[in-house]
């Protein structure tokens, strides 16, 4: 063996070493630089429970709307082959390359006070900025590609022969995409709606742009931390760190575990249970 082939190995581990020790030691450092007293206090605190509270109610309110009208239109970007398929579905992918200081800024164009719609919200009696409405659209416009990117690979996966299938026995569409496709790509929506959910509860640029930092009301966790920091508040902003650093590693843990575990529906399970309640022998 070549003295090349066995310095290449040593090469691509010490990358690989430098790069986890990157991302491990902030990390770390987040709950090394705060005692576990000291952080116990800092999240039972009024500030970090109010935070809490909206980041939770917006984040899920934000993933709802995004399982909602995502998994249609990537069911849609999925299975089916049509003129203009490749533009929408790079339009729906481009708040994944925008800055979110840009995407705040074109939501406050768009929906501010001012803004495109402004003039037409303001007459129906809506104000949508500096209100948690505000901070639900602005996560929802900044986790959506997460789903749908990973919707669209799940159902693109799905055996069209099973769908075909099933409509021969009598399904309809619908009944299809509810009973069939949905339970077969089961897997790889449940992990995009983690990554969403994830890029959602971590939202800092597009919200404070868009929706303000107003405490117990748009504040969020993100935000939060931001205005602790600036109030040199340095434990209560590492507190709230944390907390965000323990959710989105366990949610992408869970990520993991869903992509690599359990089966999916099979075949002979739906077709007994489609004829079942159905009435098709």
């Amino acid at each position: 063996m070549r003295r090349s082939d066995r310095l290449v190995p040593i090469g691509f581990g010490l990358a690989a070493a430098l790069l986890v020790g990157f991302v491990l030691l902030p990390m770390a450092a987040v709950f090394v630089r705060v005692p576990l007293a000291t952080l116990l206090s800092q999240l039972r605190s009024n500030a970090a429970l109010g935070a809490l509270g909206v980041s939770l109610r917006t984040t899920a309110t934000s993933l709802a709307i995004i399982l909602v009208l995502g998994t249609p239109a990537a069911y849609l970007l999925g299975t089916r082959s049509f003129r203009g398929a490749a533009a929408l579905e790079t339009v729906l992918e481009v708040p994944l390359v925008l800055p979110p200081a840009v995407a705040g800024i074109a939501l406050l164009a768009a929906f501010g006070r001012f803004g495109l719609l402004g003039g037409t919200l303001r007459a129906a009696g809506i104000e949508v900025g500096l209100t948690p409405a505000a901070v639900v659209m602005a996560l929802t416009f900044v986790a959506m590609p997460f789903y749908v990117r990973q919707a669209v690979g799940a159902f693109a996966s799905v055996d069209r022969q099973v769908l075909a299938a099933s409509r021969t026995l009598g399904a309809g569409d619908g009944e299809t995409f509810l009973r069939v496709a949905v339970p077969l790509a089961r897997k790889g929506l449940s992990a995009g709606a983690a990554l969403a959910f994830a890029r959602a509860l971590g939202e800092f640029g597009a919200t404070i742009m868009f929706a303000g930092n107003l405490q117990g009301r748009t504040q969020t966790l993100p935000l939060a931390i931001y205005g602790l920091y600036s109030a040199d508040n340095l434990p209560g902003a590492l507190a709230l760190a944390a907390l965000l650093v323990a959710v989105s590693v366990g949610l992408l843990v869970g990520v993991k575990v869903i992509l690599r575990a359990g089966r999916t529906q099979g075949w002979e399970g739906w077709t007994a249970s489609s004829r079942s309640t159905s009435g098709i022998v």
